[in-house]
């Protein structure tokens, strides 16, 4: 499995995957990781960064999180992590986080699913001008999918000044029109 840091969470990630096959759980290699699926639907994945590895509930923000070990992951809607920075602070934390994947799995069981519908993001005055002076760029941001839009709403808005706004509209403009989103590389 493709994994960024695995040589230096080997330990943390074995640990993590001997507390979830005790689960009845498909263990299977998403996006380069071990992730953790019931019925087709995921419930976990073992991710590793530069500082910690993690444990991934997809549908997290549904846990009651008594402990308080979940955090919220930039502008995530479901999904919660539990870090880990040891095998020993993951041995201590066998029971909760045995309690927490019993708590998702019986949520993907139930249907369950975090209804969120993301805020409505302002489109800059600046866009609309030049969906107004190009109507074909107007229906190829529109045909992107509302993650993509969101995404180059998030990046537009982010500049403080207009000039910046239009100058990221201009360079989005070739990757808008081929339907790709702000992160998506050719």
């Amino acid at each position: 499995m493709e994994m960024a840091y695995r040589e230096r969470w080997q330990a943390e990630i074995a640990e993590l995957q001997r507390i979830l096959s005790k689960f009845d759980l498909r263990e299977e290699c998403k996006w380069g990781k071990p992730c953790y699926a019931l019925d087709g639907k995921n419930v976990v994945i073992i991710q590793d960064f530069k500082e910690y590895c993690a444990l991934g509930f997809f549908q997290g923000a549904l846990l009651k999180d008594t402990k308080k070990l979940l955090v919220q992951l930039g502008q995530v809607h479901a999904a919660r992590v539990m870090k880990f920075t040891s095998v020993g602070e993951i041995a201590a934390k066998t029971a909760t986080i045995n309690a927490y994947v019993r708590e998702a799995v019986a949520a993907a069981q139930a249907g369950m699913k975090v209804e969120t519908k993301p805020p409505k993001i302002p489109v800059p005055k600046e866009l609309k001008e030049k969906f107004r002076d190009d109507p074909r760029f107007k229906r190829a941001f529109e045909a992107l999918t509302p993650g993509r839009q969101r995404g180059y709403l998030l990046h537009f808005a982010g500049a403080k000044l207009s000039g910046t706004r239009v100058a990221r509209i201009e360079k989005a403009m070739p990757a808008i029109f081929e339907g790709r989103g702000f992160l998506e590389r050719r």
